[in-house]
């Protein structure tokens, strides 16, 4: 492999472990801040389950990002290092901010700054854009939807229990997290597993765009350590500053987080998974009563979502300008 493969496979990979330590947050942060599970063993436990997401269900989203978005022939390994070194640079950027911004649209931001700088709009797939952009930008609501009505069926269904109920649901919080890590897994892992392959395709190492095994593996190793490794800062944005979590609300939000991010992941549509469980836990705190969340804080999110795609965009585009000068 050349020099430049091989620099984009490992800035795929680095994306990928900065993913999983920049999700880590939005898996675990409601079981530990409801005191369902040691921080520790809540981490361990999903980096396991967010390794084998991929084997589970199969490569949709990665299929997506590399083969729907852009057309291969017209782009070249330089547009995918800009676009990879911009996503990478918003992660650490955002990581150090304590924002709990998405690495989906830091990804695709990037991805589409630089290549339009450097092959033009018509390298483009229109189709392939939608459907990423109806994906990331609908399934918050979604999840916000979701949220709201799984806490209400839950209530309902346990408004005569005993206070012994809020055992259960700790202990539940074991499964509905198992969920949502290999939910993750399942549709993060897979976009770097589309642009890794996407460089073999635009290198001449493939034939036709089918993602292998040893990409499979190695992506999602790395999102699965980058887990491992968790984000405090942004645990405690997700866990602690929106309102007080209950049990009955981790599970519930983790509930309906997971059956919207696997959703996307088997249909193809790569999703934001703080944006889908952020915005679950703002649905079932809604659902018991809406001053219960702190929508300032929600906002300020909000902001840095919308600023995500653009920025990176931009930044792509520039550090492609950068790349081309002195990588010909």
């Amino acid at each position: 492999m050349t020099a430049l493969i091989i620099t984009v496979i490992v800035l795929a990979l680095a994306f990928d472990f900065l993913n999983g330590i920049h999700d880590s947050s939005n898996v675990v942060a409601t079981m530990i801040s409801s005191r369902a599970i040691p921080p520790r063993f809540a981490l361990g436990m999903t980096a396991a389950a967010n390794f084998l997401g991929p084997f589970i269900f199969g490569v949709a989203v990665a299929n997506t990002i590399g083969h729907e978005i852009v057309y291969a022939e017209a782009i070249s390994t330089q547009v995918l290092i800009a676009a990879l070194s911009s996503a990478i640079f918003w992660n650490l950027l955002t990581w150090y901010l304590g924002f709990p911004s998405s690495s989906s649209h830091a990804l695709i931001g990037g991805f589409i700054g630089a290549v339009v700088i450097a092959a033009g709009w018509n390298a483009l797939q229109v189709r392939g854009i939608e459907k990423v952009l109806i994906a990331l930008f609908t399934s918050p609501l979604i999840g916000y939807l979701i949220g709201f009505i799984v806490l209400r069926v839950v209530l309902t269904l346990s408004w005569n229990a005993s206070p012994r109920i809020n055992n259960m649901f700790k202990r539940s919080q074991i499964l509905t997290a198992l969920a949502l890590a290999i939910s993750h897994g399942t549709n993060d892992a897979q976009k770097t597993m589309g642009i890794i392959t996407l460089a073999l395709v635009t290198g001449g190492y493939l034939e036709t765009f089918a993602v292998p095994f040893w990409v499979i593996l190695l992506c999602a190793g790395m999102i699965a350590l980058g887990t491992a490794v968790g984000g405090w800062k942004l645990i405690k944005t997700l866990g602690g500053k929106f309102y007080k979590i209950r049990p009955v609300d981790g599970f519930s939000s983790q509930l309906a987080a997971a059956a919207v991010i696997l959703g996307a992941s088997i249909l193809g549509g790569p999703v934001s998974t703080t944006q889908v469980v952020s915005s679950s836990i703002m649905g079932v705190g809604a659902a018991d009563r809406m001053n219960k969340v702190r929508w300032g804080v929600a906002g300020e999110i909000a902001m840095a979502w919308f600023l995500t795609i653009p920025a990176t965009a931009l930044v792509a585009a520039g550090m492609y300008w950068i790349i081309i000068k002195f990588v010909p």
